[in-house]
């Protein structure tokens, strides 16, 4: 999202989007694996006061329309539980009331404590989170972890904390979104420790090493690696060279496969499993990465050469919308992963990231 406080406030007309300037990506369905939507409405409102959304539904269907967005995964991960949760998740119950409210947006949730509230994780609250668990739009637990950059808990006592919901959300075979910032070695033990190594784990917005990745995907053979905004930023190698790293070894061992395998079939699991072929479609290769925006934060830095008439002034959040623009940062360090062996674009991304997060949240 930046922090320049000089920019100038653009009109609130620029939250609409354009469609992307790649059409294959611009009718590609967006799965948002990542969205703080209360929060996201909650900036809107606050820098748009006399804004023409007038709640957070208003927003969906303003600022999404048209853009092809089938799905969001929305995050939860407030000391005490937020008591809105259930209105928003009660008003996604019915197909109906989908097509009415969201304008026709599969609305999910996931619901934990994040590491900076682990001082007011306490008995009252994970009592709360288990309830929620029982909600039909609930798929999963988190976010939860640990942040050594803030610190806003003690270290110890975030360990604690996340050991205890990865036990919880273990007995209840919830999947997991994970936060893990400058804790590595911690996270990494602490998983191993309490997470069955087939579980499915997303490990949200990575930023940190891209060796810890690979440890942590070695040993989760369901585990992706989520894709924010912050791919684009200069300030960040670590999560291109992550994506870099995934694209080469999924690419080989698609080539590796495809002297085995027979012609593309749905998979055992119902999932699709087709073929890579020369151009890049989708194929046996797992490119195990989700997109997500982390909603109200980190607008993706190449959406603005879409966005010309905003010289010298910036979006003041992120939204769903902006995953093509996630997806298409991606494309291209994936293109430097691969070289010659197929060509990716945006829509070949979400594609391959779509498929990852119906099987990882069953959504």
């Amino acid at each position: 999202m930046g922090k320049n406080k000089n920019y100038i406030l653009p009109n609130e007309s620029h939250l609409v989007l354009p469609a992307h300037s790649n059409d294959a990506a611009a009718s590609t369905p967006i799965i948002d694996t990542h969205t703080h939507l209360l929060s996201t409405f909650s900036t809107y409102k606050t820098k748009y006061p006399t804004g023409k959304y007038d709640t957070v539904w208003d927003f969906v269907r303003g600022v999404y329309h048209g853009r092809n967005v089938a799905a969001i995964v929305d995050v939860w991960c407030e000391a005490p539980v937020q008591r809105a949760w259930k209105e928003l998740a009660d008003s996604a119950v019915s197909a109906e009331d989908r097509a009415e409210k969201w304008g026709g947006i599969e609305y999910w949730f996931v619901m934990g404590v994040h590491p900076h509230g682990a001082k007011f994780y306490n008995d009252s609250v994970e009592q709360s989170i288990i309830d929620a668990m029982a909600h039909p739009r609930c798929v999963g637990w988190g976010e939860i972890g640990l942040d050594y950059h803030y610190d806003n808990s003690p270290r110890q006592l975030q360990q604690r904390v996340f050991g205890r919901q990865l036990r919880a959300a273990v007995k209840l075979g919830k999947p997991l979104t994970i936060h893990t910032r400058e804790a590595e070695a911690d996270t990494e033990r602490i998983l191993k420790r309490e997470v069955p190594p087939d579980y499915k784990i997303h490990i949200h917005c990575f930023t940190d090493s891209p060796e810890f990745a690979q440890r942590l995907l070695a040993h989760f053979p369901n585990l992706y690696i989520g894709i924010t905004g912050v791919i684009s930023y200069s300030t960040n190698l670590n999560t291109a060279a992550i994506v870099r790293h995934l694209a080469l070894t999924s690419a080989d061992a698609s080539a590796s496969a495809s002297h085995n395998v027979a012609p593309a079939g749905p998979s055992s699991d119902g999932d699709a499993c087709v073929h890579a072929d020369s151009e890049g479609e989708l194929g046996g290769d797992r490119l195990r990465i989700l997109l997500e925006t982390d909603a109200p934060f980190m607008v993706p830095s190449n959406l603005y050469m879409s966005l010309p008439r905003l010289r010298g002034s910036r979006l003041p959040l992120c939204h769903t919308a902006m995953i093509p623009w996630v997806a298409d940062f991606t494309a291209g360090i994936i293109q430097e992963g691969r070289g010659a062996r197929g060509t990716w674009g945006p829509a070949e991304v979400m594609k391959r990231a779509n498929v990852n997060a119906r099987f990882l949240y069953s959504i």
